[in-house]
């Protein structure tokens, strides 16, 4: 698994969710799920974009066949904790503390998501 030293630009983050949406896409249907057009724009920015995600480790080219397919290497779990891992740094100097007091506080977690964080934190 690769392990990324800062969080993924918003750009990189759209093609990755278009991804785990799909199990595999070409160049063009990202560029036509992310940007709603498949011009030569649009197709230069997914290629670029997936060029960098390709060389971190987050997606999988097959070259297979003439046109090349992406699929997501990385699961959104992954992706999640290393965002909130660089934000926890930042932030809150390592503790967690603070993410969970506010999402509790916020009322933004369902009585199943609290029982799930209750069973993770007893194991």
């Amino acid at each position: 698994m690769p392990r990324l030293k800062e969080p993924l630009p918003d750009a990189e983050l759209q093609l990755l969710k278009a991804l785990w949406a799909v199990a595999s896409a070409t160049a063009r249907e990202l560029a036509i799920a992310v940007y709603r057009e498949g011009d030569a724009t649009a197709m230069g920015t997914v290629q670029k974009l997936l060029q960098r995600l390709e060389k971190k480790g987050c997606v999988r080219r097959d070259r297979s066949e003439f046109v090349h397919r992406f699929s997501a290497k990385v699961t959104r779990e992954e992706v999640a904790g290393w965002h909130l891992d660089s934000a926890v740094g930042k932030v809150a100097d390592g503790s967690l503390a603070p993410f969970i007091t506010h999402l509790v506080q916020a009322k933004r977690l369902s009585e199943q998501e609290k029982a799930e964080i209750r069973r993770l934190l007893d194991q």
